[in-house]
């Protein structure tokens, strides 16, 4: 494997800058990487055509002396949710099978502009309706630290690249948890933004109120860096603010000296107890607490009581905006057509929904058109709604008291594919420490914590902040992430067996 696919995005932006490599080595050696070994991991739905061209190009116009951003030339994966133009965008279902899309999202045409050079799409469950990316209908990615076990999801393949050094960087979207919890089963890093802090447009919808895209990278200076290009008002998004942000990579490098843990303010959730955990968990929170403590961290004990009600409120709120987002996929308007000779506009609709949605799909578009029916709009989508302003002033009330809150990313490390696909409540919570997130509008990070004593696989930490202190976050992942590959004695990547390390 060449040694250019082992470097951060911010390595390799700094060799491209410098000249030391071009644009098209960088990028040939990834789509080298991803033949060599994407046939056991399936990270990728579609590999492009024309990353050589774009890294040419880009390469021209360095030789020409034009001023190109800091990622210029450095290779990105994407996320199949966000459609773009050139490359098929099905979301992971088979009813947009090979849909092109005529505009790129407002994220990919950043990224493009910023010059990074798109590799492919990536794999992901259905709709983003997941926790595991078994529920692509193209087949499930697997983990590279385990080829048997699930990568997280819904985001599962842009993480799955991400470790497997197919890609130094990718774009993920996470509506209750789909970059975040990926990251902690894979060992890499997961940023969710806070709500229209990164545009949606172009995203295909899950749920409206709760989804946002976010960066996904091995490090937190390199999705510092993307969020950097993303970032920012975006009139073509509604929900879109309009704050002026500051640099997310200076945050991130401020963080990386280790100053910022003297006198910080951590929270951790008096609810949130080690029972629902797995053992190895747990063991690696603590420890990573106890480190940030022993560097000057204060650790405060927080009160967040409706956050067992999380899981229950997201799955009527989620499902309600899913049913209605994916009425457009009706058989007129997008996608595939199951013709029904001599059948009405609305046999060919149910004939095409039945044959083009998963299962998965199908149990939460009906569970959200039920919850939004007439007699139960109040009892289910109102009540959660209800919840989720409970939760929000749950985390007011706790970040008058604290800097940030810090949780285990998920309660379990990467579970066998298969184990948990036929059980919809087993999977569902997996997302209980990512959900409350997404349900206030949060920000949050999950960074690797360690790897679990009784199975050897990555763990991972949330640290969560108030919206719009998403620079706060890169500092203190940045600060923690420093913390803990000093105690490793290197990036916990370099340990993974099927990527050639030892554990």
């Amino acid at each position: 494997m060449s040694d250019l696919t082992r470097l951060t995005a911010a390595d390799l932006a700094g060799k491209l800058a410098a000249g030391e490599v071009s644009s098209v080595e960088a990028t040939q050696a990834h789509l080298d990487r991803i033949a060599a070994v994407d046939g056991d991991v399936h990270a990728f739905l579609h590999v492009s055509d024309h990353a050589l061209d774009v890294a040419a190009d880009i390469d021209r116009r360095r030789a020409g002396g034009e001023q190109l951003g800091g990622l210029a030339g450095v290779p990105l994966a994407i996320k199949d949710v966000l459609v773009t133009t050139d490359m098929p965008s099905t979301s992971g279902s088979k009813i947009l099978e090979g849909y092109m899309s005529p505009y790129d999202a407002t994220v990919v045409a950043r990224a493009r502009a910023a010059g990074l050079v798109p590799l492919g799409k990536t794999n992901m469950d259905e709709f983003a309706m997941g926790s595991s990316t078994e529920h692509s209908a193209y087949g499930p990615t697997h983990n590279p630290w385990d080829l048997d076990r699930i990568p997280g999801g819904s985001g599962g393949g842009s993480a799955a690249a991400v470790a497997a050094f197919e890609a130094p960087i990718a774009l993920g979207s996470d509506t209750g948890g789909s970059i975040r919890q990926p990251a902690h089963v894979t060992g890499t890093v997961g940023m969710k933004p806070t709500y229209g802090g990164v545009s949606r447009f172009g995203a295909i919808a899950l749920a409206s109120s709760l989804d946002q895209v976010g960066p996904v990278s091995r490090t937190v200076l390199d999705s510092a860096l993307l969020h950097d290009v993303i970032g920012g008002h975006d009139p073509h998004d509604s929900t879109s603010l309009t704050d002026a942000w500051p640099s997310f990579a200076a945050a991130a490098r401020e963080g990386a000296t280790g100053e910022v843990l003297k006198g910080l303010k951590v929270g951790v959730i008096a609810e949130l107890p080690d029972s629902g955990f797995q053992p190895g968990v747990s063991a690696s929170f603590r420890a990573a607490l106890a480190a940030m403590e022993a560097a000057g961290a204060e650790i405060v004990e927080v009160s967040a009581p409706h956050f067992e009600y999380g899981v229950a409120a997201y799955y009527l709120i989620l499902p309600a905006e899913a049913s209605s987002n994916l009425a457009k996929f009706d058989s007129v308007r997008f996608g595939m057509r199951v013709n029904v000779p001599g059948g009405t506009v609305e046999d060919v609709m149910a004939a095409t929904r039945d044959a083009g949605f998963g299962d998965e799909v199908k149990r939460r578009v009906i569970l959200g058109t039920y919850a939004l029916s007439a007699g139960y709009y109040d009892a289910y989508y109102g009540s959660a709604q209800k919840v989720r302003t409970l939760i929000q002033r749950d985390f007011d009330e706790a970040f008058a008291r604290v800097d940030v809150i810090a949780t285990p990313s998920a309660p379990t490390t990467a579970f066998k594919l298969g184990e948990k696909v036929d059980d919809p409540i087993q999977m569902y919570l997996n997302d209980v420490t990512t959900i409350p997130v997404n349900l206030a509008g949060v920000p949050g990070i999950s960074i690797p914590s360690g790897l679990a004593e009784e199975d050897g696989l990555p763990v991972g930490i949330q640290f969560i902040a108030p919206a719009r202190e998403d620079a706060r976050l890169y500092r203190v992942g940045a600060a923690v992430e420093t913390l803990l590959v000093d105690r490793w004695g290197g990036p916990l990547l370099d340990r993974a067996p099927v990527l050639g390390g030892t554990r």
